[in-house]
């Protein structure tokens, strides 16, 4: 059985930062129920649109919205009222905490996506990867799981093997 791989949409900025390994946490108003070691594949929504990489899923954390804040503010990548805002009369703060992201090499394009798979439709928040999603999904999640995003690839590892990388298709006619 496959391990799961879950579809997180971020603001455009938010999947950067976590690319960028500027932002190690992740704040979410509903629970995420996902083992340590779960693929997240990083859906930036409007205006970007595309899969921009993956990174995995450490832990997740359930705190009060005051002590998430205390104890994360420098790991989120948001104001202070951001946060506030986007909490606004929950009394818990659901946190996932993110390692290893990766950059795709070709940002996956969700015009591509539906391309690939008619009715393909990014998450509000989040959801699992199934079967039914669009191939290049799962290319693209063989590709972010084979080396890390630091390490460029060499003739002698495999880069060659067109399952290594994603490589964007023309747009459609």
């Amino acid at each position: 059985m496959k391990q799961p791989a879950i579809l997180l949409s971020l603001r455009p900025r938010f999947a950067k930062a976590i690319l960028a390994e500027t932002k190690t946490v992740e704040v979410r108003r509903r629970p995420i129920r996902a083992p340590a070691g779960t693929l997240l594949v990083l859906y930036a929504s409007s205006p970007t649109m595309a899969i921009l990489g993956t990174a995995e899923l450490a832990t997740v954390d359930v705190l009060d919205p005051d002590v998430a804040w205390k104890e994360h503010e420098h790991h989120l990548g948001l104001s202070r009222e951001e946060f506030d805002t986007y909490l606004y009369g929950l009394n818990i703060a659901h946190l996932i905490h993110v390692r290893e992201p990766r950059t795709l090499r070709d940002p996956l394009p969700l015009s591509h996506l539906r391309a690939d798979a008619n009715g393909f439709s990014p998450p509000q928040s989040f959801r699992y990867i199934t079967a039914q999603d669009p191939p290049m999904v799962w290319t693209a999640i063989s590709a972010a799981t084979r080396k890390p995003h630091t390490e460029p690839p060499s003739p002698d590892d495999g880069a060659d093997d067109p399952q290594w990388t994603y490589s964007a298709p023309s747009p459609p006619a």
